[in-house]
């Protein structure tokens, strides 16, 4: 058994998962780390990069994209690490970061998941915590009010945007874009879970954890950069339209179909007058990247109100 199992799953960002593989030698300097990138049938050349730069990585190259769920869970069930990192491939990681995480975690025995401090490309922090989702806080966050006064303890609660990241504390759930995972903390939650294809599958996986009785921490040392999004970039589907999905898909396995038929009746006129704005700035812009916004919140506003309509 090896320190540390990281598992990458990428999808057409080569040239940050190659800055990002690059890092890991100087973060992990005195760890027995294995590799694992899980490739999901990228077009840009990333497998054939890996192969050819980073001969000492494990790849699994998949010959279609199965979700960032499952393809994680691909590259856990072989993974042999004291401790699991789900890490994204448009991060960066500065010298020594791993060693201070995985030593953090051995003084912590009853902590399950430890995430540390992200920041944004020119150097800003990076929110990278929340409360669970609730139905108040999602409505919160969808009708705008949490970023009316988003140093508010109470109308900021989700997002948590009113902390500064600036001390270690328990939380509910940092970012998966980097995240380290206790291996008993995994096999005792479960690995995640696959009908979230993309967005939540962390947040699902920390709320197991911590019901399977470990503790959740952030720390704010080290500090990793992360990009943010560039997979779900290139898909505004995926960037709109699956976030919801999945939003909705965690509501009724946590909390039932009568809670999650309210969280739709809240969320329809939001997405509604979001579709209506984008649509206006569609047509005034008259840029195809705006109609596309405009459909994909169109899309979700069909989407939701069905929802809503078939679970009173």
């Amino acid at each position: 058994m090896c320190d540390l199992s990281i598992v990458i799953v990428n999808w057409n960002t080569r040239d940050l998962l190659h800055a990002c593989l690059a890092s890991l030698p100087e973060a992990a300097r005195s760890l027995a780390c294995e590799i694992i990138v899980v490739d999901n049938a990228s077009t840009d050349g990333s497998v054939e990069m890996v192969r050819t730069t980073f001969p000492h990585v494990r790849l699994i190259a998949l010959p279609e994209n199965v979700g960032f769920a499952r393809a994680n869970n691909l590259g856990f069930a072989q993974a042999q690490g004291r401790y699991f990192l789900l890490l994204n491939p448009d991060t960066w990681l500065p010298s020594g970061a791993l060693d201070d995480m995985v030593a953090l975690m051995d003084q912590m025995p009853d902590t399950g998941i430890l995430g540390p401090r992200l920041l944004n490309a020119d150097g800003s922090l990076q929110p990278s915590c929340s409360h669970f989702p609730t139905l108040l806080n999602i409505a919160l966050e969808s009708w705008g009010i949490s970023r009316l006064a988003p140093q508010n303890q109470w109308l900021a609660r989700f997002k948590m945007t009113y902390w500064g990241h600036d001390d270690a504390r328990d939380v509910d759930q940092p970012s998966g874009a980097c995240l380290l995972v206790r291996r008993e903390a995994w096999q005792s939650a479960g690995p995640l879970d696959e009908r979230f294809f993309m967005y939540f599958e962390e947040v699902d996986l920390c709320w197991r954890v911590r019901r399977a009785g470990w503790r959740i921490r952030f720390t704010p040392t080290p500090q990793i950069t992360h990009y943010g999004g560039q997979s779900s970039l290139q898909n505004l589907d995926a960037r709109i339209t699956q976030r919801y999905a999945s939003l909705l898909i965690f509501f009724r396995k946590h909390y039932g179909a009568l809670t999650t038929g309210a969280l739709c009746v809240a969320l329809a006129p939001a997405i509604l007058l979001r579709a209506c704005l984008t649509t206006v700035r569609a047509m005034l812009a008259g840029q195809r990247r705006q109609w596309d916004y405009a459909v994909q919140y169109w899309r979700v506003t069909a989407y939701v109100c069905r929802l809503a309509i078939g679970m009173q």
